[in-house]
């Protein structure tokens, strides 16, 4: 990575915003997997910059739409989406800066609440009209009818597919998953298509000086119950949010029983994003031959 200055992000903001600012000050921040991220001050106010210097351009438009589609829900804080480009080798997605608030209890009751709003925006169809990214990873939107088809074909096998192809995984591993994706159909009950963030893990919300925040999605429309269980994945999300999710919109009996499956897909993405010794591979296989 090259050293950053200043003139880099000037550069960013005239190409997006049309408009000559001052970078008065940089602030790094946290870009996630590949990318670098800075909150830029100026006379106009503070912007969030993501940029990579690899060939992303698609993975930060992708990203963008995801965010247009979450800003449809009023009940949550997303940040605004002022443009995508590219200057000299660095791929750039700016964003509106979001001021950190208080974590207290009404936040999380907030957090909750709008994540059940968020999921009352239906489709009659999963998937997305276009493929994005989880992480690094290419994430397979085909629109189907059936939630248990998206789920199993768009979600576990296009996981397993990449496994495959990268050596991550042994013969009897594909053999029990195989298997399992036979009998998913009397495991997992259908469902409505929701509009998910599909990355709601705790380093993608927070509390924000307007209300409660998330950001860096991989949306689609699936089964609401793919963002509650990823929540109870590595913790972190306060019980009173999921006491007021459930107020709003609750969830089937079922969901407790069945949070393993649903955190299937993510935990392939980790297995493929961070290799079989990781230790995401033992936890995916234990789960399928409960069910094989």
């Amino acid at each position: 990575m090259r050293e950053i200055y200043p003139d880099l992000f000037s550069r960013m903001l005239f190409q997006v915003l049309g408009e000559e600012l001052e970078v008065d000050s940089l602030q790094m921040q946290s870009g996630g997997d590949i990318n670098m991220a800075v909150c830029v001050q100026t006379a106009k106010g503070d912007f969030f910059i993501k940029w990579n210097e690899g060939d992303h351009e698609e993975m930060f438009e992708t990203e963008a739409k995801g965010l247009q589609l979450l800003r449809s829900c009023e009940a949550l804080v997303v940040p605004e989406v002022f443009g995508t480009g590219k200057v000299d080798d660095s791929a750039f997605l700016i964003l509106e800066f979001l001021q950190p608030g208080f974590e207290d209890y009404s936040y999380w009751e907030k957090l909750g609440e709008g994540l059940a709003q968020l999921h009352e925006i239906k489709s009659h169809v999963f998937g997305l009209d276009h493929n994005n990214y989880i992480g690094r990873l290419n994430q397979k939107n085909d629109q189907t009818k059936s939630w248990v088809e998206f789920f199993a074909e768009n979600r576990l096998n296009a996981q397993l597919g990449l496994a495959i192809y990268n050596n991550e995984v042994e013969r009897d591993f594909v053999r029990d998953f195989k298997r399992f994706l036979t009998k998913l159909p009397q495991i997992m009950p259908e469902s409505d298509a929701s509009l998910l963030h599909g990355d709601l893990w705790s380093g993608n919300a927070m509390s924000s000086i307007n209300g409660p925040a998330i950001y860096d999605p991989a949306v689609y429309f699936g089964a609401r119950e793919m963002d509650l269980a990823m929540t109870q994945l590595f913790g972190g999300f306060n019980q009173r949010f999921y006491e007021a999710y459930d107020a709003h919109y609750p969830l089937p009996d079922e969901f407790d029983s069945l949070v393993e499956i649903y955190n299937l897909y993510p935990l392939m993405v980790h297995v493929n994003l961070f290799g079989a010794n990781a230790g995401y591979l033992g936890t995916v296989w234990r789960t399928i031959k409960r069910y094989i």
